[in-house]
């Protein structure tokens, strides 16, 4: 298992547009992939369980994938979230 910390710059927070980056960016791989919020854990596959979390600005968040490509698929949703500024 491969896991990261990231903590949400966007004002926003992750609502409807990045989570549905994200969501595509995950459903890529073979791994299977979550994201943590506040000691709740959901499928970051799921566009319903991502939303469910309110996760808003200043977050701490836990991105965490395990499977074949667990690290290619951390890795890649690294990138979105800094390419499109939603967490450093």
């Amino acid at each position: 298992m491969v896991e990261k910390q990231f903590k949400v710059t966007a004002e926003t927070g992750i609502h409807a547009r990045p989570a549905t980056l994200l969501v595509q960016t995950a459903s890529k791989f073979d791994s299977e992939v979550f994201l943590e919020f506040k000691d709740k854990k959901v499928n970051l596959k799921s566009i319903m369980g991502v939303m469910s979390l309110g996760v808003g600005q200043g977050a701490e968040i836990k991105i965490s994938a395990e499977g074949s490509d667990e690290v290619e698929a951390v890795n890649s949703l690294e990138e979105t979230l800094k390419k499109e500024g939603l967490a450093e």
